[in-house]
């Protein structure tokens, strides 16, 4: 039985290596995840090379760069504005989930706004 779908800001390059923002849809379906508690919708499960937890200090502004490698971003504190090479920007607030696969290319700018650190529990791929 499908699950709801679950919706993450999408970071990525185009062709010629500018990043962009987008917006990606993550399927769900209900399944025994961790029996003999209810069925619950999960996602497919993706491989990960490693898990970190990242933390950037108040104030922190990051020059465009790509990102390091394909990666999911959790925002768990914090607010962080990033800016695409093609001038579009967002913020992102705790609770937030980012795909960020612009590896290449011009990369984007990472700013904290917020009051205080942003803190993100990172998986890359």
């Amino acid at each position: 039985m499908n699950g709801p779908t679950l919706s993450m800001a999408h970071l990525y390059a185009d062709g010629n290596g500018e990043s962009r923002f987008g917006d990606v849809e993550v399927p769900t379906r209900f399944a025994d995840f961790a029996p003999p508690a209810p069925a619950a919708a999960v996602s497919e499960p993706k491989g990960a090379a490693r898990h970190l937890f990242l933390v950037l200090p108040e104030g922190w502004y990051g020059e465009p760069h790509p990102a390091p490698q394909r990666q999911v971003m959790a925002l768990l504190a914090g607010e962080v504005e990033v800016t695409t090479s093609d001038g579009a920007q967002r913020r992102f607030r705790a609770g937030t989930v980012v795909l960020v696969e612009d590896t290449w290319g011009r990369g984007h700018a990472t700013r904290v706004v917020g009051p205080g650190a942003a803190h993100f529990s990172v998986c890359q791929f």
